[in-house]
């Protein structure tokens, strides 16, 4: 009798103990929907790529994931909210440029360390930047841009202070002396509008963001900072054929988590991510023909991603001391 009420008295143990466990223990990762989060307002290139991203993590984890927009302060309010969010997996990051390599560069009141409150999971691609400027426009070309705005200031918006495009119109600036206002928005896709309608004179965006307006002939998009012209529009010049020298510029963007998120739980969503973007998806295809550029193997994994945040954030570090930028 006393075996069995001891044996009794430690099966109750083990229950009481098993009840302390941290429910991720208990259930496979994931077991209630995933929240990411993208940092701007809905429209840009980072909505756009996170919703794709989104999809594929989705179907591959076969776990719903919502994507909410969170905007502001060049993406720092989406950004601070993941890095301090539970690191359990649960809510993630669609990182770029704006909250992880310039804002250190242009914000002096940052509440989140870029590098040291995230964990990198996967790179998905990067897009380049470019001008494109409203049909009312008479200039055609970087070069008749930079003259008319030394004749009357040139307003060009984008996707808000301290985003990736910010930082390539200062660049741009300080390189030609172009009289180009700046004009921030609250995301990419809130500006489109007003280019088209001619409330602003041109925007530097995404060409992604960009490219349909383009074809279309809504507006136009006169130079890109790419190393080459897009395989998509083979007419735009790049700012190196415009006679800015390596002028090279991009936005990419990458799923990011909490720091301290578990190993196994980013290993999940890494692999997810990188199904997803299999050469020859849908996924890709459709990043493709907005003027993306995919991954590669090693970028689409957490140490390659960490590497790439790395390197930009000191290639921004450079541009901000080159263009004459510091923290406001």
């Amino acid at each position: 009798m006393k075996g069995t009420r001891r044996a009794f008295s430690a099966g109750l143990g083990a229950l009481a103990a098993t009840a302390l466990l941290p429910r991720r223990s208990l259930a496979a990762y994931p077991d209630r929907p995933i929240r990411l989060i993208v940092p701007f307002a809905a429209g840009g290139n980072a909505d756009i790529v996170g919703r794709i991203v989104g999809e594929q993590v989705s179907k591959a984890l076969n776990q719903t994931v919502v994507v909410e927009n969170r905007g502001g302060a060049g993406g720092g309010v989406g950004a601070e909210f993941v890095a301090t969010s539970a690191p359990d997996g649960y809510t993630l990051l669609v990182g770029s440029n704006g909250p992880l390599t310039v804002n250190p560069f242009v914000n002096a009141n940052l509440k989140y360390d870029p590098i040291k409150d995230f964990a990198a999971i996967a790179l998905t691609s990067y897009v380049p930047h470019g001008i494109i400027v409203s049909k009312n426009v008479e200039a055609k070309n970087v070069a008749e841009l930079i003259a008319l705005s030394k004749k009357t200031p040139v307003t060009i918006a984008t996707a808000g202070v301290g985003s990736a495009t910010h930082m390539t119109l200062e660049r741009l600036k300080a390189v030609t002396g172009a009289n180009l206002q700046h004009v921030p928005y609250r995301g990419a896709g809130n500006l489109m509008p007003d280019v088209i309608s001619g409330n602003v004179n041109g925007a530097m965006t995404e060409l992604s963001t960009a490219l349909s307006l383009h074809k279309s002939g809504d507006a136009r998009i006169i130079a890109i900072a790419a190393a080459q012209r897009s395989k998509l529009a083979p007419d735009i010049a790049t700012f190196d054929e415009s006679g800015m020298k390596g002028f090279v510029a991009q936005s990419f963007i990458g799923v990011l988590a909490p720091a301290k998120t578990p190993a196994d739980v980013i290993a999940a969503v890494q692999q997810a991510v990188e199904k997803g973007l299999a050469a020859g998806s849908p996924a890709v295809a459709r990043l493709v023909e907005m003027g993306s550029e995919i991954a590669t193997a090693e970028q689409m994994t957490s140490a390659g991603f960490t590497a790439f945040i790395r390197a930009d954030y000191e290639e921004m570090r450079q541009a901000a001391k080159a263009a004459g930028i510091t923290p406001q």
